[in-house]
């Protein structure tokens, strides 16, 4: 699918994969009706027609939301998808603006809005979709991802048997069923002729190498969970995959670009497609000051971490870092050294009354070879969202980056030092408190699902790291300020790389010297920029920039009043709302119900 596209179905519909609950927890409010607000249920109803309309035409996304009915289908990319699509979020927008006409609860008419607002940006993702972008699509991951998002632990049991009918529709064994690779390389054709933008060399390269990788990672979860009857359509799903691969190369390959720069227009849309309100241009003059002060801070801290850890003296921080990545933890000790950190974050959380943490562990997990495929950096997989009887997000960590080939190896997460600010972002107080508190806390579907957007979701999480700073030991400082400065360089070189103001081997050696990264991670980074999902990466900077700025209003308007336990639980408790709603939001309601309170 179009990547442009394929982030605009995601950002709408799906789970986010950064992005619960203890079962109790989870039940009391997702499912006992009378916990649950009645402008909340009001509000949910509107978004579970906007979430059907989308479910037509992506299935999987749907069923990870937790609409069980969408389970066992799959895409549809058949012919005239851009219009069917145009034409049933029209339908929706329709019936949205004639709610927020009669509506007159304020909370349901703000979500009303969002839904509006998402709808739009659905439709004109559509639209420059159509008008620059070549319809090409990664098959065999796809099939992948829809397998794994239903073979898996925190799935209920009673589901994993849908996920063979939909293998089967995958490749169109199931009755009236087309299989998806003919789809695909159908899509793809359509656009032949019409000067579209074709997918770039690298992620056609990483397609072709990574189907294998793919296919073994399908074989074994049906070997963890045995569905009978499964063989004829594994077998044509190895068939299907090994000709499309064949394809690629032959008949897309050749005709990728090696430029990977994007229009201008196209470009400014990922940006406000994921929460970034500025220009490009703004985006990167503000990291560029970032990027400085943060490398100064780490200049300045070097020779106390080197001291305390009993290394050379230095003043270089990336000598530091360097030896502290020396402290290599074996990759089948990594989740027990993990879990120490995780364990040891909670009653500091507490203690400091930084935010309200429920008392259940969180899950943390190695990532498959197949998931570090499609998937190569740390991320937390959102657990879902509607119908919740106790799954839990995963904080997911990758090993190895099978893109950067010899150089796969990661070095930049396994060793104590990363432990913490990593465990902070992925797990508490960052995305996994974020996630649980939507579902524990009954925040309606419009805000934890259709405003859900980068700059919030990963502004929170970074955020969430500057709030643990102080309070872990000066090496894990150090790496905190380390994955800052990646966060700065990141909002930089991204729209650097795709407005043409930088090459990829400039960028590289920013990311190898400066911030210090591995090979595999260095790779992972500019792929993200340049194809993954161009924009994205910035919304980290911007969002936590976004959030600091609203922290430090909210200190000066109460001053002895500013109590930070309130104002994070404020702040989560508004789901993922755009930043200037949230803004809002802390104006008008927690601003004023602080004021009344003594010091």
């Amino acid at each position: 699918m179009k990547p442009l596209l394929a982030m605009a179905i995601a950002l709408a519909l799906a789970t986010p994969v950064y992005a619960i609950a203890h079962a109790t927890e989870a039940q009391a409010s997702t499912q006992a009706g009378s916990t649950t607000p009645a402008w909340v249920a009001n509000s949910n109803r509107h978004a579970h027609a906007v979430m059907q309309a989308e479910a037509a035409f992506s299935p999987e996304s749907a069923a990870m939301s937790g609409l069980s009915e969408y389970d066992g289908l799959v895409a549809d990319l058949g012919p005239g998808l851009s219009e069917r699509r145009s034409d049933a979020l029209a339908k929706e927008k329709a019936k949205l603006q004639l709610a927020l006409q009669l509506e007159r609860d304020a909370n349901v008419r703000q979500d009303l809005q969002i839904m509006i607002d998402v709808v739009d940006l659905r439709l004109q993702s559509i639209a420059l979709s159509d008008r620059y972008e070549r319809d090409w699509t990664d098959a065999t991951q796809r099939v992948f991802r829809g397998q794994q998002a239903l073979l898996q632990k925190q799935v209920a049991a009673e589901r994993r048997p849908k996920a063979l009918e939909r293998l089967q529709r995958y490749v169109g064994l199931w009755p009236q069923s087309t299989s998806i690779f003919e789809q695909a390389k159908a899509r793809y054709e359509e656009g032949a002729g019409k000067g579209l933008l074709e997918p770039t060399r690298l992620e056609v390269e990483q397609a072709i190498a990574n189907a294998t990788t793919y296919l073994d990672g399908i074989r074994k979860l049906y070997a963890e969970y045995p569905q009978p009857g499964a063989e004829p359509a594994l077998a044509a799903l190895q068939e299907q995959a090994d000709a499309y691969t064949s394809w690629l190369r032959e008949s897309v390959l050749p005709v990728s670009r090696v430029d990977a720069i994007l229009p201008p227009e196209l470009y400014a849309f990922q940006l406000k497609q994921v929460g970034i309100d500025i220009t490009p241009q703004e985006l990167i003059q503000r990291a560029q000051l970032e990027f400085m002060e943060t490398r100064a801070a780490m200049q300045a801290l070097a020779p106390l971490v080197a001291k305390e850890k009993g290394l050379k003296p230095t003043n270089d921080y990336r000598e530091v870092i360097r030896e502290l990545k020396r402290d290599t933890i074996p990759n089948d000790q990594l989740e027990a050294r993990y879990r120490e950190i995780i364990d040891a974050i909670d009653p500091i959380i507490r203690r400091e009354r930084i935010v309200d943490v429920p008392e259940r562990p969180m899950v943390m997990r190695l990532g498959t070879a197949a998931e570090s495929a499609a998937q190569p950096a740390p991320h937390f997989r959102g657990a879902q969202l509607i119908g919740n009887t106790g799954q839990q997000g995963q904080f997911v960590l990758p090993v190895g980056n099978p893109a950067a080939g010899a150089d796969a190896a990661y070095d930049d997460f396994n060793f104590p030092s990363a432990a913490w600010t990593l465990s902070a972002h992925e797990g508490r107080p960052g995305h996994e408190l974020q996630s649980a508190t939507m579902i524990e806390r009954g925040v309606s579907l419009a805000r934890a699902l259709f405003a859900s957007n980068s700059v919030n979701g990963e502004g929170w999480a970074l955020y969430a790291e500057a709030e643990m700073v102080p309070y872990e030991p000066l090496d894990g400082q150090m790496i905190a300020l380390q994955f800052r400065l990646l966060r700065a360089a990141r909002a930089m070189l991204d729209p650097m790389l795709n407005l043409g103001m930088i090459d990829r081997e400039r960028a590289k050696k920013v990311l190898l010297e400066q911030v210090m990264l591995s090979p595999a991670m260095t790779t992972q980074e500019l792929d993200r920029y340049q194809f993954r999902a161009p924009g994205q990466a910035g919304s980290y900077f911007y969002g936590y920039a976004r959030l600091m700025e609203l922290r430090v209003e909210t200190e000066l308007a109460l001053g002895d009043k500013f109590d930070r336990l309130a104002f994070n639980n404020f702040l989560l408790d508004q789901g993922r709302l755009p930043p200037n709603q949230m803004a809002e939001a802390v104006r008008t309601q927690f601003i004023p119900s602080q004021q009344t309170k003594r010091p």
